[in-house]
């Protein structure tokens, strides 16, 4: 499995933790007493960031083995890395090991939930996530969301063109006009194109666009839209956007979206790691 963060962006984490070195760690003289840290999933969960929390402890001169793959989905009390390794280094990385798979597991596994939940009501719809991860973390969010089962929607400006009102905001002219700059800049990439109401869809379909952001409509809206569409034969991809989550994403399948786009899995409860450490003799 591949690592989202690189070397140099783990010893930031420890550098951001430890600048100066670990006081408590120092003051007790531990530094080259043997140890062993075992992490363990305290609830069920979709684990994600094992690779990079083994690695925190490599970098730092321990060895470590991961029991529990990123994607992995475990139970309560399942293990998910084990590292070897003096005090000093046990102590210092565990939190911040312990810490990342937390969060990074906390959204593979509301996005596994959401997926899962779509699949058993008959739906193939993909779940695609949002580019308002938390500013910084985007790699790894990105990892989290992929290893439980979705997508991305956007990861970046430079990466898709999407027109949304704010865009609109500062032109005078047709959403012809609009469109046809897009394809003229981009000819060969698929223009999005973020709407509040049936009207908009259907002026931003006329004019060419290839999918339409349905920016919180409810369930009914995209029904209606999709009926109105398909009776102007007009068909655009319809991905619905603005609170969808795990109470209403089958709700938005039924009605008809192509695409459900949430922000939803960034924010769900992380999952709790348990830290055991022992002394090697």
């Amino acid at each position: 499995m591949l690592r989202a963060l690189s070397d140099d962006a783990l010893q930031e984490l420890i550098q951001e933790d430890a600048p100066y070195g670990d006081m408590t760690t120092m003051g007790l003289g531990l530094a080259d007493a043997p140890g062993r840290v075992v992490m363990a999933a305290r609830q069920p969960m979709t684990v994600c960031g094992t690779e990079e929390a083994a690695r925190l402890f490599e970098l730092y001169g321990a060895s470590a083995t991961v029991i529990a793959p990123s994607g992995t989905h475990v139970l309560a009390g399942a293990e998910l890395l084990s590292a070897h390794g003096r005090a000093s280094t046990l102590l210092l990385v565990w939190k911040v090991a312990q810490t990342l798979m937390e969060y990074a597991s906390s959204i593979s596994s509301e996005v596994a939930r959401i997926v899962t939940e779509l699949r058993a009501a008959g739906h193939a719809q993909p779940l695609a996530c949002t580019r308002k991860s938390f500013p910084g973390a985007r790699a790894l969010s990105v990892k989290a969301v992929l290893q439980g089962g979705g997508i991305m929607h956007r990861m970046g400006l430079s990466e898709t063109m999407l027109l949304f009102p704010e865009h609109r905001v500062f032109l005078d002219v047709s959403t012809d006009d609009m469109v046809g700059r897009l394809r003229k800049y981009q000819p060969e990439k698929r223009l999005v194109v973020e709407v509040g109401s049936l009207e908009e869809a259907l002026a931003m379909a006329t004019s060419g666009a290839d999918v339409l952001q349905l920016e919180r409509f409810t369930p009914e809206a995209v029904r209606q839209c999709k009926m109105t569409l398909h009776t102007s034969r007009l068909h655009p991809t319809l991905a619905v956007a603005g609170g969808v989550n795990a109470a209403n994403a089958v709700a938005y399948a039924d009605a008809g979206a192509d695409i459900l786009v949430s922000s939803a899995p960034y924010h769900a409860p992380s999952r709790d790691v348990e830290v055991r450490f022992s002394r090697d003799v």
